[in-house]
């Protein structure tokens, strides 16, 4: 059953909290703080529940286009080889076996050397990924 609504204390609400479309930090920060006001309330009025509807739906709106216009941060080469070895559950023995010896490969795990072109194309093959993620 859906609550009715008093549109003269949903009124008295909406210019209480005046919510809007999110486009600032600033902004972002006051409706969370409403958010959070709202949700304390533990016996909320329909009207409230309304309103904290409404500001919820804008803050996500903004974080969602937040995490669309942040990029990724870039990964090393480094960091790369770990999580697909982690991944694909892999030791440096396995790599070993392809890429030359142990101690070689213990280098470029623990950072300590590059990876070459060669090599990158090696990892490229045994990952199927660009070998440009290693280099």
């Amino acid at each position: 059953m859906i609550p009715v609504i008093d549109k003269a204390a949903y009124s008295q609400l909406l210019v209480k909290f005046q919510p809007k479309v999110i486009e600032t930090e600033e902004e972002y920060n006051s409706s969370y703080q409403v958010l959070l006001e709202l949700m304390a309330r533990g016996d909320r009025t329909p009207e409230e529940t309304a309103v904290l509807k409404l500001i919820t739906s804008l803050v996500k709106d903004y974080e969602r286009k937040l995490e669309k216009l942040e990029p990724p941060e870039p990964v090393s080469p480094h960091e790369m080889l770990l999580h697909l070895m982690e991944e694909n559950n892999l030791r440096q023995a396995d790599l070993a076996r392809r890429l030359g010896s142990s101690g070689v490969v213990s280098e470029i795990v623990n950072g300590k050397r590059s990876i070459s072109k060669s090599q990158a194309k090696t990892l490229g093959e045994i990952f199927q990924v660009s070998p440009g993620l290693f280099i």
